[in-house]
């Protein structure tokens, strides 16, 4: 992507390099990878969405102090927290500008960097998760050393620093504030607890889904504005949604899928609603259909 000269967010938490009193508690690295592969882009309120699966995996209370002196990052770390507040700017300024439009007012969300684990007011959050958003504190948690695990865990073909894929990443949770801004998070909620898992699972995909279209309605009118996209970057946006769908993710962890525990989607899915939102720009669609939220 094209940012030379865009403005950074200041609306970042910056949480890196402290330490935290949370127990492993979750069956080793393979165990964290496994999670990892079946939690990545998890969005809303993590109790609600993923329930006791995640707090069950995470033993003990996160608490966090400070690291004893200035931490210092590599050149690397700190070129990937400069494009996120970038591309968090970026978020601003468009949904800003689309809420106004529509007669509403559009509140910042927070982006916290963190690292390993951290408090949430969803409960305690851990970088094993991927990144993830949270409605209680109308905070997005990410952890950056999860764009290296999408080349190397995952297998996405990231051409750079600039990666639209890896913006991809933080624009779909911003999604998510989106869906929660406009009461679609709380109601999709408040329903899901009423309905068994599989039920309940159905809707969960819809709201990925629905923050994958989010993300790519933000990408259309950064695009239109700044000509931001460059050769290739949409291809490695969609390949790295295709990358992000259950079944690939669960082919990939245990040999099979199983759609009846499918929280986020197909990659066919994923890949279809962020390329709508590419070539539209229509926020008003939506992935739930009429009695979902009832």
């Amino acid at each position: 992507m094209r940012l030379s000269g865009r403005r950074e967010s200041e609306n970042v938490e910056d949480r890196r390099g402290m330490s935290t009193g949370a127990k492993a508690g979750i069956g080793g690295i393979g165990g964290i990878i496994v999670i990892a592969l079946m939690t990545l882009l998890s969005g809303g309120n993590l109790t609600d969405v993923i329930g006791n699966v995640v707090q069950n995996q995470l033993q003990g209370q996160v608490v966090e102090q400070p690291s004893g002196g200035e931490k210092e990052f590599s050149q690397e770390e700190q070129e990937a927290a400069e494009f996120s507040k970038q591309i968090l700017a970026s978020t601003e300024d468009i949904w800003t500008a689309q809420f106004q439009e529509h007669g509403m007012k559009y509140t910042y969300p927070t982006l916290v960097l963190f690292t390993g684990a951290t408090k949430t007011a969803c409960g305690n959050g851990s970088a094993a998760m991927g990144p993830f958003y949270c409605s209680g504190d109308q905070k997005l948690y990410l952890d950056l050393s999860f764009f290296s695990t999408m080349t190397t865990s995952l297998g996405m073909d990231i051409k750079g620093k600039d990666s639209f894929a890896y913006a991809y990443v933080i624009a779909h949770e911003v999604g998510h504030h989106v869906e929660y801004l406009r009461g679609i998070l709380d109601k999709a909620h408040q329903k899901m607890s009423t309905l068994n898992t599989t039920e309940a699972n159905k809707l969960s995909v819809k709201l990925e889904l629905l923050a994958d279209y989010y993300a790519g309605c933000w990408a259309h009118y950064d695009n239109e504005q700044y000509q931001s996209l460059e050769d290739g970057d949409i291809e490695e946006a969609i390949g790295a949604a295709e990358k992000i769908g259950d079944n690939y993710l669960q082919e990939k962890a245990q040999g099979y899928s199983q759609p009846d525990t499918f929280t986020h989607g197909t990659s066919a899915e994923r890949m279809k609603w962020l390329k709508l939102g590419l070539q539209t720009g229509d926020w008003d669609t939506t992935t739930f259909e009429e009695g979902d939220l009832d």
